[in-house]
């Protein structure tokens, strides 16, 4: 109930087609429970007596109320359905915006098949428990009711055999939707996992057809296919047991009352057209409880996706703004204080520990270190995509709490280590740093991050697009135009976690220049591999299992850490800077 309540609120913008639709079901009951009424009449008075022009008057109010009857289920239905498709456009735009706001910590939560799945799949069961769900879901319940209270009027003693056929109905689909419930989200699980199989086989095409793997990832798929199969087997084959169940207690209600209301025939005590018009009331509440069996097969799979649904938005953010207050990135000096970070509270240990580091606005800082010493979860801490565990972060002297996060973002360019773009033209995706750039900014940020030197290649040029991922463009070219983007925002700092790792040491070398340039006072941190990226940097930070082990310039460190000594002589092997 607390899932009900909780998802009719989505519902506001469309009460008025509810409401409607209620008021629809609600008519077109009422004339479906007075035609057994004018049936019996028209048996025991028309029939009867033989008056031809009363059966004709009776048939003729019996074909209104059906026609009437029909038009407005046809009205019901239509406004059922712009009520659940409004119902389900509601509930993704809340579930997307939250997802939006996640940070790192909180997607980490979540697979991204299963965030698909509840997006989309459990959404849209929700949508058809609405659509499908609200005439029976009405109907049902109310015209049980009407009808045994009209099955008592014509004649109590046959009445009472509803009071029996009812509640054995009740416990046998009970017990169905008991077994079936756990099913539904067992089911939801398992088309997580063959989202996850599609998607990762779908993003890595390249590399299964390129290492012949493409028998394995059929054998993956089918395995995971097949416990689909076998679960949702298993659900719907319980979850059809109603249809009997329902068959079962009417066939044996209709027999009941055919045996006792012939016996009631024969002693006077009951006319033929009440015992018709009885056995239609019979129908329509046995009809009711199939309904209700099936709304509440229908609510327990929609509250199986509902539960998950409600696990996306009831995620507690781990980054809000209820610290923030109204100022502005000004400078870019960034500062690590005793800064310590792990991935899940309680771990073990910290990916981070013991930072202290002191930025400079204006400063070029390199940071390098081996894979896995956390260089890139060190400047992911900066623009808040995780908070620092314990110590603090400073940005221009505040704590990076005090800032709005859409304002500090919006001043930190990060060029991430796996370079995104987006389906669209080049053009598009460049302006993803600033919506507004005129084509003279975009082409001077080209030239700076070297997009110039191929941007003329491509079919369109500035127009070309780029498909999905930009799979047109290669690895080298990919990072240039993250870099323009980045540059587009004229950030007052500016993260390149080894963004340049696919191009050449030359245009390398350029795009170092360019930057230095056009953001001449914007603080610049290099995360790289090569220290010829970091050579000419003010200062180099020298990371190992996370903790600070050294810091300074070339020389310096040349002196002092044996860690950047290593790595520099194993990259001079051979070769010379």
């Amino acid at each position: 109930m607390e899932l009900i309540r909780r998802f009719g609120g989505y519902l506001r913008k469309y009460r008025v087609y509810a409401v409607a639709a209620v008021a629809c079901v609600m008519a077109e009951m009422v004339l479906e429970l007075i035609i057994p009424l004018i049936m019996a009449d028209l048996v025991d008075i028309g029939v009867a007596t033989g008056d031809t022009a009363f059966i004709f008057r009776q048939g003729l109010w019996m074909c209104l109320c059906a026609v009437a009857a029909m038009v407005l289920g046809v009205g019901s239905a239509r406004l059922a359905a712009l009520c659940g498709n409004g119902l389900a456009a509601e509930i993704r735009k809340a579930e997307y915006a939250k997802v939006q706001s996640f940070s790192f910590a909180n997607r980490d939560r979540f697979r991204t098949e299963s965030l698909v799945t509840r997006l989309t799949g459990d959404v849209t069961t929700l949508q058809n428990a609405v659509v499908t769900g609200l005439r029976p879901g009405v109907r049902g319940p109310a015209m049980m009711v009407m009808s045994i209270f009209m099955g008592f009027l014509i004649n109590p003693k046959l009445a009472i055999i509803f009071l029996v056929a009812a509640p054995v109905l009740a416990v046998m689909l009970w017990q169905i939707v008991t077994h079936v419930r756990p099913l539904y989200s067992v089911m939801q699980g398992a088309v997580d996992q063959v989202n996850r199989v599609v998607q990762e086989n779908l993003t890595a095409v390249r590399i299964v057809k390129a290492y012949v793997r493409g028998d394995y990832e059929n054998e993956k798929f089918e395995t995971v296919n097949s416990q689909l199969c076998q679960v949702s087997t298993r659900s719907f084959a319980t979850a059809v047991l109603n249809m009997p169940a329902m068959q079962f207690v009417m066939y044996g209600t209709i027999l009941c009352i055919l045996w006792i209301g012939g016996g009631m025939i024969q002693t006077g005590d009951l006319q033929v057209g009440k015992l018709t018009g009885f056995l239609s009331y019979v129908l329509q509440v046995l009809n009711s409880l199939m309904m209700i069996s099936n709304v509440f097969l229908q609510l327990t799979r929609a509250g199986a996706s509902a539960e998950r649904i409600a696990e996306v938005l009831d995620e507690p953010l781990d980054l809000t703004d209820e610290n923030a207050r109204d100022v502005r990135v000004e400078h870019g000096s960034v500062r690590f204080d005793h800064v310590s970070f792990q991935y899940r509270a309680g771990a073990e240990n910290f990916v981070l520990s013991d930072i202290n580091l002191d930025i400079k606005a204006g400063e070029t800082v390199g940071i390098i270190g081996g894979t896995g010493s956390s260089k890139s979860t060190l400047v992911q801490l900066i623009p808040r995509l995780y908070e620092a565990t314990e110590g603090t972060v400073y940005v221009d002297g505040r704590p990076v709490q005090e800032y709005p996060l859409a304002h500090l973002r919006d001043a930190i360019a990060m060029v991430l280590q796996k370079n995104t773009l987006f389906s669209g033209s080049v053009k598009d995706n460049l302006r993803w740093g600033k919506a507004d750039a005129t084509d003279l900014e975009i082409a001077e940020a080209c030239r700076i991050a070297c997009v110039d030197e191929f941007i003329d290649r491509l079919d369109n040029g500035y127009d070309t697009d780029l498909g999905q991922g930009g799979v047109n463009v290669s690895g080298g070219q990919k990072q240039r135009l993250c870099i323009a983007r980045a540059i587009l925002k004229k950030p007052k700092v500016l993260i390149l976690d080894d963004s340049t790792s696919a191009v050449d040491m030359v245009t390398e070398a350029k795009i170092r220049d360019g930057l230095a340039e056009c953001l001449p006072d914007t603080t610049k941190i290099i995360i790289a591999q090569r220290i010829s990226s970091v050579l000419h940097a003010d200062k180099i930070v020298v990371l190992s299992d996370g903790r600070i082990d050294a810091i300074g310039d070339h020389w310096t460190l040349m002196e002092t850490s044996k860690i950047y000594r290593d790595v520099y002589q194993s990259q001079q092997e051979g070769a010379g800077l």
